[in-house]
């Protein structure tokens, strides 16, 4: 445990920062698989609504440092190619 105020301080903005990262995550990760869902069952204009709803909340996570930017722009990628594909 800490002793140093600055450090206890520190301990407190890193499980605030972690919460909010982990909701973050658990956010992109539910609409990825939204996504997905509607791929698999073939609706392509959900899967269309998905896939805005999906690319939104990938930039914001980018934008916020949660995930890479270019883990971002991978990820909306092959989700565009998946949705180009359906037929």
């Amino acid at each position: 445990m800490a002793n140093i105020k600055a450090a206890k301080k520190k301990i407190k903005v890193i499980s605030k920062k972690t919460a909010i990262n982990r909701s973050r995550k658990s956010a992109l990760k539910s609409a990825v698989k939204k996504f997905d869902e509607a791929v698999i069952l073939g609706d392509k204009e959900k899967a269309q609504e998905q896939f805005v709803n999906a690319q939104k909340v990938l930039k914001q996570t980018a934008t916020k440092s949660t995930i890479h930017a270019n883990t971002a722009a991978r990820k909306t990628s092959r989700m565009a190619k998946k949705l180009n594909t359906m037929a």
